[in-house]
């Protein structure tokens, strides 16, 4: 009777754990909002005051004249011809508190998915040139994929599944096929346009990806993207679109460059098969 009364009062109360009855629960819609714990609200908000109150000490650093100047993200290529244009004397002048500036505000921007950072990385190239942009863009771009992929790690898992549930599913089920060259694989990713960064940014620590992998991956994979924008950075006035920038013999040598990195996967498969 004890037994009896006890499954009536589960069943009363909805805590039926049998397992016909677990199938009958209704799953979370995948539309459902992200919930974060207190915990995880806490440490995304530390990070952003963090941020904000960098990249302000570095604005009391600068001379006040130059603030209308420099107080201005670049949205549009014509942002960034006026940026130049403004920015010119001031990074020249300035050099060291500006590159200080321009790689909190870009990490910034990729570590909390802002858009923008395209405009930023053709701005390092107007403003510095190939060589010096490019290793500019290198390293803020590699930094803010690093951050972006730390804050996932701590906050992302409920985001990215609302956001990309079926990528997701996706990215996970490639990684876990190519275990063994997973350092080809990030790099072909990387290299390629084929999954955007911001999802590979996102969803590498939910999907287990080591971060000494996830960092050399994006290290040397954006370097051919970074050297397209940046040198086009240097002629702005010839540039009419930011679509120009990956038109398809872009795509076409970027896909080439890329499949280099996957071919000893191929090869390997294929020994294994004979």
């Amino acid at each position: 009777m004890l037994f009896a009364r006890r499954d009536i009062e589960a069943a009363a109360a909805g805590q039926d754990d049998s397992p016909a009855a677990k199938r009958s629960k209704p799953e979370s819609p995948a539309g459902a909002r992200p919930s974060l714990t207190r915990t995880e609200g806490f440490a995304a908000a530390t990070v952003l005051a963090l941020f904000v109150a960098g990249i302000f000490c570095i604005f009391l650093a600068a001379p006040r004249r130059e603030f209308g100047q420099i107080l201005r993200l670049p949205r549009s290529l014509a942002d960034v011809r006026l940026l130049k244009e403004n920015l010119a004397v001031y990074a020249r002048d300035h050099q060291a508190n500006f590159v200080l500036g321009y790689c909190s505000i870009y990490i910034f921007m990729q570590t909390f998915m802002i858009p923008g950072t395209i405009f930023m990385s053709l701005l390092a190239g107007a403003l510095f040139g190939v060589v010096k942009g490019g290793i500019l863009v290198v390293f803020t771009a590699t930094a803010g994929a690093s951050s972006c992929y730390f804050l996932s790690k701590l906050i992302g898992r409920p985001l990215v599944s609302w956001l990309w549930p079926e990528r997701l599913r996706y990215f996970q089920s490639e990684i876990a096929k190519r275990k063994d060259k997973l350092l080809n694989y990030m790099l072909f990713l990387r290299i390629t346009p084929t999954l955007p960064n911001t999802f590979i940014n996102m969803a590498s620590p939910i999907v287990d990806i080591p971060f000494h992998i996830f960092f050399a991956a994006t290290l040397v994979g954006l370097i051919p993207a970074s050297y397209i924008t940046v040198k086009a950075g240097r002629a702005l006035g010839d540039l009419r679109s930011v679509r120009d920038l990956y038109d398809f013999k872009t795509l076409v040598v970027l896909f080439l460059i890329g499949s280099v990195a996957v071919v000893p996967t191929i090869l390997k498969r294929k020994r294994i098969y004979e």
